[in-house]
């Protein structure tokens, strides 16, 4: 049970003060009749909860599906460059969100965006060994060599060990999908380097159960479905 004004404030849409005087306004209403206060307290579950009558989610959590840009950085803020969080609107920047694991700058894709904590850290934790799905171009040809040296798990000329890893072979023969279980810094961008095969381009298409939606362009989002979710939380 949770009062309706943090209800309303945490969606990020207003602060607790602009709540009270919806509220005094009228232009609340809570499973079909006016809010008469906003100490009052509500289970989340199932409340229909509207501003306007236009429908406002009353979870406590926010889960979003970014098709990450190139040239954008997987952060909350940075002073010089622009990050995942500076592609929603302003309402959204205000209640907490962070990506769950990062893609490099140049790197696009799926990137999942959250206030879940700890959905975060067990959804990143190396022991859970989520797969990740990658497309990737590279300069050269890649071969069954270098599919059998993912399989086998390498150690790069850094000491760097790498887990097995999947490196499916496309038509063309400079493309391939990329399965990790791990998410090491460059861990892709450094393995075919080691292969001697540099990496052109990169773009993440699955975290786990959730798959990247082919309606989003680069830059767009939308909240995940209840089943996503629940998927995402089994995981």
């Amino acid at each position: 049970m949770d009062r309706l004004d943090k209800i309303l404030a945490g969606t990020g849409r207003w602060s607790r003060r602009e709540v009270k005087g919806l509220v005094r306004a009228g232009r609340v209403t809570v499973n079909g009749a006016v809010a008469g206060s906003p100490e009052q307290k509500y289970d989340r579950l199932g409340l229909d909860l509207r501003v306007d009558g236009a429908p406002i989610g009353a979870e406590k959590f926010v889960y979003l599906m970014l098709h990450k840009p190139g040239g954008v950085l997987s952060a909350t803020e940075d002073p010089k460059q622009s990050t995942v969080v500076d592609l929603l609107p302003e309402y959204l920047r205000r209640v907490g969100l962070f990506p769950v694991g990062r893609l490099d700058k140049d790197t696009e894709g799926l990137l999942l965006l959250t206030n879940d904590g700890p959905l975060g850290h067990r959804l990143l934790a190396p022991g859970r060994h989520v797969d990740k799905v990658y497309f990737v171009r590279v300069e050269g040809t890649l071969t069954a060599e270098d599919a059998a040296a993912f399989a086998a798990g390498m150690t790069l000329g850094d000491g760097l060990r790498c887990m097995p890893a999947g490196l499916e072979r496309l038509p063309e023969p400079d493309t391939a999908l990329v399965t990790l279980r791990e998410g090491k810094y460059h861990q892709i961008k450094r393995m075919l380097a080691c292969r001697g095969k540099p990496v052109r381009y990169l773009k993440r298409l699955s975290m786990g159960p959730l798959r990247l939606d082919e309606d989003l362009g680069p830059g767009e989002w939308r909240e995940l479905t209840a089943g996503e979710i629940q998927a995402l939380t089994s995981a």
